[in-house]
């Protein structure tokens, strides 16, 4: 990483214009803004791209631009800057982790792929580069089923680092894939007690969840999807009333594609009235202008680590488009 230790000190001007200031940086310095669904609504109506994991993995491997932003987290800035190594990428806040990729720490998890020799290992995005480059194949929550199910039924398989998605994954394939105990602290704590309560409140609602949620709650849900997946189903659905089950930000898309429909975002197991991801929202429209304007701080990648986890990230866009996805 490099970081100029000014920039943690810096202060904007509140007088600016930062829709204004960062658009017109953007074109100055021919920069392309990737963003999450789960970040604040402001850095989503600034962005050129919004998406999932898939979604955003694709963006960057064709990115024409010379700078890449990402507004997201840490393993995204990551997989943008494998996927365009000769590009610069800025990540807004450098403490924007992830609870799912810290949850599987590279070393224990090479220890745990040595013991299994003959499984393939296909782990989620949601992951180190260390980890990537550990794999066979990358996956999201979009591709999983399809990428599992491309593979032999008998060929062993090691799924990591979401053991809520692996479950839902062997569920929906029938497999047994011997899953990593990592979890993302999101989608977890979604309190069931509450989401039964709400069902009562809004019988006419149709629940929509995450398959990063418990099996626990994904039995309350009429569709299981990725962000993506859930921000379409929305859409096309003729339903009008929708309890949403996977981090708040993704709320601001629905409610722009339906203006028409409510959506209740599902309360986690606390006092907070909607599941927000802490890392997510580390990013800021201030963040994100200082890093255009100062081009830092920037990701940067051993280069051998680079190449070792490009390749089951390339091998999981080439299965994508073949499927159509």
């Amino acid at each position: 990483m490099l970081l100029d230790k000014g920039y943690l000190d810096m202060k904007v001007d509140k007088s600016l214009d930062l829709f204004d200031e960062i658009k017109y940086l953007k074109k100055e310095k021919n920069t392309v803004i990737l963003a999450h669904y789960y970040q604040d609504a402001d850095i989503q109506d600034i962005a050129d791209y919004i998406g999932d994991s898939l979604g955003l993995a694709q963006e960057a491997q064709k990115s024409t631009a010379n700078i890449i932003l990402f507004a997201g987290v840490h393993f995204m800035a990551e997989t943008a800057k494998i996927l365009n190594p000769s590009k610069k990428v800025l990540i807004p806040d450098l403490k924007a982790g992830c609870s799912l990729a810290d949850s599987c720490p590279a070393d224990a998890f090479a220890a745990f792929k040595a013991e299994h020799p003959d499984h393939i290992v296909i782990t989620y995005i949601n992951c180190t580069a260390d980890i990537k480059a550990l794999s066979d194949i990358i996956c999201t929550s979009s591709n999983a089923v399809q990428i599992v199910e491309s593979l032999p039924k008998d060929q062993p398989i090691i799924f990591a680092p979401d053991k809520n998605l692996g479950a839902y994954i062997n569920k929906k394939t029938g497999r047994n894939m011997l899953l990593w105990n990592g979890s993302c602290m999101v989608h977890e704590i979604f309190s069931l007690q509450k989401l039964i309560k709400l069902k009562i409140q809004h019988p006419q609602a149709k629940v929509i969840a995450h398959p990063e949620c418990e099996a626990p709650i994904l039995e309350h849900a009429h569709f299981i999807g990725s962000t993506t997946a859930l921000l379409n189903y929305s859409k096309k659905s003729a339903d009008k009333e929708f309890i949403v089950l996977t981090e708040a930000g993704i709320l601001h898309q629905m409610q722009k594609s339906s203006p028409d429909k409510t959506f209740i975002p599902a309360p986690p197991d606390n006092s907070c009235a909607c599941n927000d991801c802490p890392y997510m929202k580390l990013n800021t429209l201030e963040k994100i202008y200082i890093a255009l304007k100062y081009e830092q701080p920037e990701l940067l990648m051993d280069e051998q680590l680079l190449n070792k986890a490009k390749t089951p990230i390339i091998k999981m866009l080439e299965l994508s488009a073949k499927f159509g996805l």
